[in-house]
């Protein structure tokens, strides 16, 4: 199995590889107008408990990110199911669905984690300080891939292209705003704050300040997190081998 995950997985490598400096640079546009606009720019005027609002936006903006780019890189399976038929030759081929999977989601994460060390790089050059351990990372990856199985589950269910746009629209956009990205969930209404406090953006941000500013990390974040990956993995893999019957 690790084989077949590895075969699918290079398969998007390559593609990934010879794209690389686009992807680069198509990455580094939306997170430099953050960083101008919130950090430099109305970050100014904005006081937090401890550091700068810049440091308290950085981890939010990495958050944000690689929900993202893990759920968009992904998404193309709903092509190859829909209008190119090239699925087909994955369910054909001599390999487990799970594989297919598993190196389709890691494949997305991968992409989640180079935008998220451009990101760490550019912000380091606007000054944020926050330290970046391996917790931090595992984070990041946990949080790309329950993104990425979203995306995956959303690519197996959906039939339209317009529809998977509605996924962005009333899924990740209201959550790229109101998971404690650029603000605290406690200057949210207590019911709004308790459900957004379910999603698992909200625990990848509070997890991601709370390592960078060197603090203690919520175990219950942790195996909240957890729980979604878990669970995006399964549903994800049964949607797969329906198509397989």
């Amino acid at each position: 199995m690790l084989y077949d995950i590895w075969t699918v997985f290079w398969r998007d490598w390559i593609v990934l590889k010879r794209r690389m400096t686009k992807f680069i640079l198509s990455r580094m546009v939306a997170p430099m107008l953050y960083l101008i606009a919130f950090g430099w720019g109305l970050g100014r005027s904005i006081q937090v408990d401890s550091g700068t609002y810049l440091d308290f936006l950085v981890p939010g903006i990495l958050a944000l990110n690689s929900m993202n780019i893990s759920f968009n890189s992904i998404t193309p399976v709903h092509a190859e199911r829909i209008y190119h038929k090239s699925l087909e030759e994955y369910i054909l081929a001599p390999i487990c669905p799970d594989a297919f999977v598993l190196g389709k989601v890691l494949a997305a994460v991968l992409r989640g984690l180079i935008s998220s060390a451009i990101i760490i790089l550019l912000s380091l050059a606007f000054g944020a300080h926050f330290f970046i351990t391996p917790l931090f990372v595992f984070v990041l990856i946990l949080n790309g891939m329950i993104f990425a199985e979203i995306g995956f589950l959303a690519a197996m269910k959906i039939r339209t292209y317009e529809e998977m746009g509605q996924v962005n629209t009333y899924i990740l956009l209201p959550m790229s705003f109101l998971c404690g990205t650029f603000f605290s969930t406690q200057a949210l209404p207590e019911l709004v704050r308790c459900f957004i406090e379910l999603l698992p953006l909200t625990h990848t941000s509070f997890l991601l300040r709370s390592i960078g500013s060197g603090a203690v990390p919520s175990l219950y974040s942790v195996a909240v997190l957890f729980v979604y990956a878990a669970a995006g993995l399964w549903l994800g893999s049964r949607s797969f081998r329906r198509l397989t019957r």
